[in-house]
């Protein structure tokens, strides 16, 4: 009986002690956006202020349709959305198919061209910089919706997430749909697609996260206002209030990343479960 009451007892302060440093690690993540919205609508008086405040005194949406002018966010998340679905659109295309091959296919090397597909997320798009804007450049790809997302058509991560978990499905089920008269594309949507559901949106989502954060490629394929992409439009507002007393404009550059960031949020919030699944998933395998 008195073991019995000593495991309890251990077990809730292990509970106890889980639930701090969940609380812990949520406020440290958290606490950053918190200043960042809450700077958002300070006046520019208080943002410089040296005592901090945590709650702005008086609220300034004024700050919100500051930033809106700047940016022009209309055509700016017009243009972001346009090259993001554009590279989550090729990204699925061939990692599905790629992912395919290198579970199901038989065929000498298959190991080998993986590893070489692992390898390209190792190195830095930097590396290849200079090839691949020479090519693009041939082609007259330059300041060019398709430039932009030239440079995305294919993720190593989308074709490693999904051949791990094609590889974890039963070759019965694929047997089955072979039986049933389906080819290898109506095998590969019908039968191994569908059983991915998690993983095929936890790869679509991280598509969005880095199509939607993009900076390096915008800022380099895109040189008029025409192609201005939602990282490289900040980065523009930012560089525009400096040199007129910039820590005046700290409350409208928020305002702007505010505005940047709600897309993702809302995305991920009606999809974590499926994130946590698919991450999950693929971890045991």
């Amino acid at each position: 009986m008195m073991l019995d009451v000593d495991y309890r007892r251990r077990a809730l302060t292990a509970r106890r002690l889980q639930t701090f440093f969940a609380v812990l690690v949520l406020l440290v993540m958290f606490f950053p956006l918190y200043w960042m919205f809450m700077t958002s609508l300070k006046t520019a008086d208080e943002v410089v202020s040296l005592t901090p405040t945590f709650v702005p005194s008086r609220i300034q949406l004024e700050n919100y349709a500051t930033a809106w002018r700047q940016v022009r966010f209309l055509r700016v998340i017009f243009n972001t959305l346009l090259v993001t679905f554009g590279h989550i659109f090729f990204h699925m295309t061939t990692g599905i198919l790629a992912a395919y091959g290198f579970s199901r296919g038989r065929f000498k090397g298959r190991d080998a061209l993986f590893i070489i597909v692992l390898s390209a997320m190792m190195i830095p798009e930097q590396v290849t910089f200079i090839p691949v804007y020479v090519m693009i450049a041939h082609l007259n790809l330059i300041d060019t919706y398709t430039g932009l997302i030239f440079t995305g058509l294919v993720s190593p991560f989308t074709i490693f997430m999904l051949r791990q978990n094609f590889m974890a499905i039963d070759q019965s089920y694929l047997d089955a749909a072979k039986v049933d008269g389906l080819g290898i594309i109506g095998t590969i949507f019908h039968v191994l697609v569908p059983m991915s559901k998690a993983s095929m949106v936890t790869v679509m989502l991280i598509s969005f996260i880095n199509g939607w954060n993009s900076y390096f490629w915008p800022k380099i394929i895109g040189k008029t206002d025409r192609t201005l992409l939602m990282s490289v439009a900040l980065a523009k507002m930012k560089n525009m209030f400096e040199g007129l007393a910039s820590t005046e404009f700290y409350n409208v550059i928020m305002a702007g990343v505010a505005i940047s960031i709600v897309p993702v949020v809302l995305l991920f919030a009606l999809n974590q479960r499926y994130m946590m699944e698919g991450y999950s998933r693929n971890a045991m395998k």
